[in-house]
Order: C-alpha cells, then sequence, then structure tokens
C-alpha cells in the first residue's frame, strides 16, 4: 500500500512540476493612435405629410331569422313569407354567403317522422329561397327533428318554438 502512495505522489509532482514553469513574456506593441472622425450629420428631416385617418366601416353581423310551422305540417305560413323575403334579400346581395337550412319538429311523433318532417320543413324554405331567386347551389338542408331543442318543455308554448327552421350561415 506504501507503494501506490508513492506512485501517487509522483504523479502529482510530475503534473503539477511542468505547470509552474516560467513562460516566456511577449512585449505588446503599442499601436498608433486613431485620428477619430467626427459621423457626418444626420440628413435634414423629411417633410411627413399627414395622413387622413382611414374610416374603416364596420359592418353589421349578417342575421337570417328562423320560421315557425304549425303542428304537424310543413307549409310556410303568411306571417313567414315576409321573414323569407327578407332572408332572401339579404342572400341575394352577398352572393358569397353559403345556407345550411334546419328543420326542427317538437317532440311529439317517432323519431323517424319527426326527421322525415324536419327535413320537408327545410326543404319548403329552400324552395322558397329559389323561387325568390336564390342560387340552390348556396343552399343545403338537414334534419334534426327532435333532438335539438330551441326551448325545453312539455307543453305547447315550448313545442311551438321547436318547430322551427333554423338559418345556420356557414
Amino acid at each position: 500500500m506504501a507503494r501506490y502512495k508513492w506512485l501517487v505522489l509522483l504523479l502529482v509532482l510530475v503534473l503539477i512540476l511542468p505547470a509552474c514553469a516560467k513562460k516566456e513574456t511577449v512585449p505588446i506593441k503599442e499601436e498608433e493612435p486613431v485620428e477619430e472622425v467626427p459621423p457626418p450629420p444626420p440628413p435634414p428631416p423629411l417633410e411627413e405629410e399627414e395622413e387622413e385617418p382611414i374610416e374603416v366601416e364596420e359592418e353589421e353581423p349578417i342575421v337570417l331569422n328562423d320560421v315557425f310551422f304549425d303542428f304537424d305540417k310543413y307549409n310556410i305560413k303568411n306571417e313567414f313569407k315576409g321573414v323569407l323575403a327578407a332572408n332572401a334579400d339579404v342572400l341575394l346581395t352577398h352572393s358569397e354567403i353559403e345556407l345550411t337550412i334546419e328543420g326542427h319538429c317538437d317532440e311529439r311523433g317517432t323519431n323517424e317522422y319527426n326527421l322525415s318532417l324536419g327535413e320537408r320543413r327545410a326543404r319548403a324554405v329552400i324552395d322558397f329561397y329559389v323561387a325568390y331567386g336564390v342560387d340552390s347551389g348556396r343552399l343545403a338542408i338537414i334534419s334534426y327533428g327532435e333532438e335539438r331543442p330551441f326551448a325545453r318543455g312539455h307543453n305547447e308554448e315550448a313545442w311551438a318554438q321547436n318547430r322551427r327552421a333554423h338559418m345556420v350561415i356557414k
């Protein structure tokens, strides 16, 4: 074991002694002073023209109103023809709008019957729009039957709100 101590001591000395050797110093040359040149003066300010503020018109959101139906019916009631005509005018003015008409029913009747009735209600609205001049390629239908009620409840007031064609802008 004493042998290892001597060996470690010898190794440490071999590594430390060369690090302590005197190193040759190199004198630093002094540089000649550099003549400082002042920066050029800034260019004269450009005359700024006063910009008139641009008035941006905020567009009102486009809203298309729903129409409602009598129990077990899909014909457009006279009181809602004006609503559909106003919707059609918006669609004609904004040719970029694509529209999905959702057909809805109240909870009475079977699921299959209500899906069919909801589709007929949505189809009646599309037929009105097409007759008014709206391109049928911009219109789509989907029937939800009784699956997405607007009003919760089990009375005539709630059922009347759920028998509708709902307009959804894509």
